[in-house]
C-alpha cells in the first residue's frame, strides 16, 4: 500500500477544571498525595497519547452505536485500527504523549500555592448514606485548571484515502471530548478540556511505501 502524504496535527489541550490522569504511587511518595497523577522521570505531569487516543475513538465509537471494536465503522478501524491493522501497520493515526508547557505553567501560577511543583491536591470524600457524614477522605492530585498541554498527531495518508473525511472525523472526536471529559472522576468535575489544533503536512519522499 503506498503511503501518499503524512499530515501533522499539532495543538494545545487547556485544562478548563483539574485534570487526573493516574499514575503509580512509589516508595518516594509515602506520606505524599493518595492518588498521584502520571508524571515524566523529571516529575512533570503529560498526558499519554494513549489516553487521548483511547478517549477520542471510545467517543466516536458511542457516537456511532458500537459496544465493540470489532463492530466499529471501517474509518474507525482504518484511522484507530484493528487487531489486523497494528499487525500490519497500516493504522493511520499516530498519537504522541502531551506534554505539559511548563514555561506557560510558572508564567501563569506564580505566587499560587500549590502541593506539588506542577499539581494541587483536592480532599474527596465518601458520603455514609445513614449518619450523612464524610468517610475515607482522600487527596487526589490533579493538574490544575489553567494549565496547557502541547500535543502532537500524526495522519498517515495512503493510496485511495479520504483525507479530508480523516480530518473530519478527527475534529469530530474533538468536539466530542470538549463537551465531555479526559481522566478520571469525569462526573466530578474533572477532566474538561479546550483543544485548538492546526494541520500541516510533512515533507515525505514520493516513492514511500509502507
Amino acid at each position: 500500500m503506498k503511503l501518499l502524504d503524512k499530515k501533522i496535527i499539532t495543538g494545545t489541550i487547556t485544562l478548563e477544571t483539574g485534570l487526573h490522569i493516574g499514575g503509580s504511587k512509589s516508595s518516594m511518595d509515602i506520606g505524599g498525595l493518595d492518588s498521584p497523577v502520571i508524571k515524566t522521570p523529571l516529575g512533570v505531569p503529560y498526558i499519554p497519547g494513549s489516553s487521548f487516543k483511547g478517549k477520542i475513538r471510545s467517543l466516536l465509537a458511542k457516537k456511532e452505536g458500537s459496544d465493540d471494536v470489532k463492530n466499529d465503522s471501517e474509518i474507525l478501524k482504518k484511522l484507530f485500527g484493528s487487531s489486523t491493522d497494528e499487525r500490519s501497520g497500516n493504522t493511520r493515526l499516530i498519537f504522541r504523549d502531551a506534554y505539559l508547557d511548563t514555561k506557560k505553567f510558572k508564567e501563569n501560577f506564580a505566587g499560587a500555592q500549590m502541593d506539588e511543583e506542577f499539581s494541587e491536591g483536592k480532599f474527596e470524600n465518601v458520603i455514609d448514606r445513614k449518619s450523612g457524614k464524610a468517610q475515607h477522605p482522600r487527596q487526589i492530585e490533579r493538574v490544575p485548571a489553567g494549565a496547557v498541554f502541547d500535543f502532537e498527531i500524526v495522519m498517515d495518508v495512503y493510496e485511495g484515502d479520504d483525507a479530508s473525511e480523516f480530518e473530519n472525523k478527527l475534529k469530530e472526536g474533538f468536539d466530542l471530548l470538549q463537551n465531555d471529559y479526559l481522566g478520571g472522576s469525569g462526573t466530578r468535575g474533572y477532566g474538561k478540556v479546550n483543544i485548538l489544533h492546526t494541520i500541516n503536512e510533512a515533507k515525505i519522499n514520493a516513492g514511500s511505501h509502507s
